[in-house]
């Protein structure tokens, strides 16, 4: 399953992301990973989480940022929750290519059983279709 978390820039999506990837961590028997471009969310997030700055890594476009996600789902088989903070500011802006990684992030959720969430920072009514639940915070 993925959901978004969509609004725009100040609407409180970082705040909401913070709040599901700690109660993840509470409630599962397997990993969170939390990833960000940056790394300014090091002290909101439990340390029982695995925190990733994808800018240590140098992701350009989503197809990279997708292969980077199922990198993470295939090395670890205990990770049940990935939480992604700042989606377009790492994949890129354009709408319709994340429409198309968030449904490859569909079926890798599905093929790995990983949950994944995403923060958005877009309108709603800009989002392409996607096989997604979507939240606005």
């Amino acid at each position: 399953m993925i959901k978004l978390i969509v609004g725009k820039k100040g609407t409180g999506k970082t705040k909401v992301l913070i709040d599901l990837a700690n109660d993840a961590m509470k409630n599962t028997k397997g990993d969170v990973v939390f990833i960000e471009k940056g790394s300014k969310l090091t002290y909101d997030i439990s340390h029982q989480i695995r925190l990733v700055d994808a800018e240590a890594y140098q992701i350009c476009g989503f197809d990279a940022f997708f292969g980077f996600v199922s990198g993470i789902c295939a090395a670890n088989y205990d990770v049940t929750d990935i939480f992604i903070d700042g989606t377009l500011k790492i994949g890129g802006s354009d709408l319709e290519a994340f429409g198309t990684f968030a449904n490859k992030l569909k079926a890798l959720s599905d093929a790995s059983k990983t949950t994944i969430t995403l923060s958005v920072s877009a309108a709603s009514a800009d989002i392409p279709q996607v096989d997604a639940e979507i939240v606005n915070p």
